[in-house]
């Protein structure tokens, strides 16, 4: 009896010989950003590092400008559902807070904070560039907003001077600016300022916990008034 071979994956799901190389070249120029920076990724070096044929660069992207951008959003992607997943999860905000600040090392030793920085200081000479980083900025906003009104309805700062949209600006350029300074290796004051906003948090958890006890002993002592 002939034995039917088994396939390794469905048919729909093998990837094409054109997928294949877009990866592989996304994969090289994320390697090549961190590297070596956006002005040391050629088509050549783009061809090296892939394995691919160097005029298929300009062929699946157009521009090697096309490529970086989408090395970007493709990183970029990968980050953000990283994050998405965390702040989606149960438990205080200021856990997440510390996990959030954990990242920063894991990002670090990924290259992400590079590869976003190499394309703005690409874009700032390049407007056409511009919209895409714009994109990437918005993405990150938008999480950091819906995160921070979750945390203000947690912490009761509802009624505070500052909205949701303008804490995640404040935190956001917190954040990049703290990763810009750590890739420079500039890191002074950096774990103090943390340990700060980790101390205020947790007063803002106490404080709140403890407002929920008072709120649950005076109706504790209406009911019993009431009996």
């Amino acid at each position: 009896m002939t034995e039917t071979p088994t396939k390794s994956a469905p048919q729909a799901q093998r990837r094409s010989p054109r997928e294949l190389a877009v990866e592989r070249f996304l994969d090289a120029a994320e390697r090549l950003l961190i590297s070596d920076g956006a002005a040391g990724v050629t088509t050549r070096r783009l061809a090296e590092e892939s394995g691919q044929n160097q005029g298929l660069v300009h062929y699946y992207f157009g521009s090697i400008d096309e490529l970086l951008l989408q090395t970007l959003e493709r990183f970029t992607a990968r980050v953000l559902a990283r994050q998405a997943e965390m702040y989606g999860s149960e438990g205080p905000f200021a856990e997440k807070w510390r996990t959030a600040m954990g990242f920063v090392e894991e990002d670090l030793a990924s290259g992400y904070p590079k590869v976003w920085a190499e394309l703005e200081a690409l874009a700032l000479n390049k407007p056409e560039l511009r919209e895409r980083l714009i994109a990437v900025d918005d993405a990150w906003r938008t999480l950091l907003r819906d995160a921070l009104l979750e945390a203000m309805d947690e912490y009761g700062l509802d009624a505070g001077p500052l909205s949701a949209e303008a804490w995640a600006a404040l935190v956001m350029q917190f954040n990049k600016g703290l990763l810009t300074e750590r890739l420079l290796g500039f890191d002074r004051g950096h774990a103090e300022l943390l340990a700060t906003i980790d101390s205020w948090l947790s007063s803002l958890g106490e404080r709140r916990l403890g407002q929920s006890n008072k709120t649950h002993d005076e109706t504790e002592e209406v009911d019993d008034g009431d009996g």
